[in-house]
């Protein structure tokens, strides 16, 4: 894998649950806003995968981003799994773009986690969305919330959360910041990065609504969070936001800055949750895990129980 998410920490996680045992080896290097890995990190991550492999410990290798399925699959003794993530199948680099989808046509088994993603891929491929972990996300007291994250207001201006990173020119904060001055309210806008996953939902309750500007996404995930926490959310259209929210209450979703800072406006001034927790579309994480070992075992020739098949060592393997 190349920076660790926290959705992809939930699938380690799931599967480990299950009797898995994963190894997880990342891309050496670190990928902050819109820098990424140069080519030395790559060229260092491929003998460390060669000797990882020598092994015989590992029945199938497991590549999460499409950038690193050409490591995995330089491999030819184990069955490969490549989950795309969205930022490599609907890249805006067309080299990334095909080096994901020769990823997909070469592996085992290819998954796509959105309708959106799926509908990118002509491989063959599996659909098993990220699971959202309801008991994590959750509504919380908003007072409890903003004392939790030491976040304090007038009491007349409404905050409206950006949840990314400012500096991820994809995200496009400065349309986030046009809207809340075009918007006609009290509005302040916070973001949130860098933070444990465990907080998020507490900046999220902390919030009165979710702001999210994206030029594109796969997802994002943080739309389904928002929505398990019953934020009311305000959004571009862009991967699988419509499906998600179009028919919840006090949800905005839409591609025009007038029709978004309207919306914010009127979010704010209905001041109600969403109904987004009983109406979500999120796969459980349990699902998820169990879809992934019913893979792992159909790529696996498992004839057994599925209590004796996911007992298996090393089944799945991080890459």
């Amino acid at each position: 894998m190349t920076t660790p998410r926290p959705f992809f920490d939930q699938q380690v996680s799931v599967l480990e649950d299950r009797g898995v045992d994963c190894t997880v080896v990342g891309v050496p290097g670190e990928h902050r806003g819109d820098s990424g890995r140069t080519p030395l990190d790559y060229a260092r991550f491929y003998p460390r995968i060669l000797a990882e492999l020598r092994s015989d410990d590992y029945d199938l290798v497991h590549a999460n981003y499409g950038l690193v399925a050409p490591f995995a699959l330089a491999q030819p003794t184990r069955p490969v799994v490549l989950t795309l993530w969205g930022t490599d199948l609907m890249a805006d680099r067309e080299w990334l773009r095909a080096i994901s989808r020769f990823g997909a046509r070469h592996a085992s088994a290819a998954v796509v986690p959105s309708p959106v993603m799926a509908r990118e891929l002509e491989t063959d491929h599996e659909l098993i969305p990220f699971g959202v972990d309801t008991e994590l996300f959750r509504p919380i007291p908003r007072e409890r919330a903003r004392e939790r994250v030491g976040w304090q207001t007038d009491g007349e201006r409404k905050i409206a959360l950006f949840p990314y990173d400012r500096s991820r020119s994809v995200k496009d904060f400065s349309r986030a910041k046009r809207l809340v001055e075009r918007a006609d309210a009290e509005i302040e806008l916070r973001t949130v990065s860098g933070v444990d996953h465990t907080e998020i939902p507490y900046y999220m309750n902390a919030s009165d609504v979710l702001l999210v500007t994206s030029k594109r996404e796969s997802g994002p995930m943080v739309v389904k969070e928002a929505a398990a926490c019953n934020l009311p959310i305000v959004s571009t259209d862009v991967g699988f936001v419509s499906d998600t929210i179009e028919h919840l209450s006090n949800c905005v979703v839409s591609d025009d800055d007038e029709e978004l800072a309207a919306g914010l406006a009127a979010t704010l001034e209905d001041g109600s949750p969403s109904d987004g927790r009983e109406r979500i579309d999120g796969l459980s994480l349990d699902a998820m895990g169990n879809r992934l070992v019913t893979l792992y075992e159909g790529l696996l020739g498992t004839r057994e129980s599925n209590e004796t098949a996911v007992s298996r060592r090393g089944v799945s393997r991080g890459v």
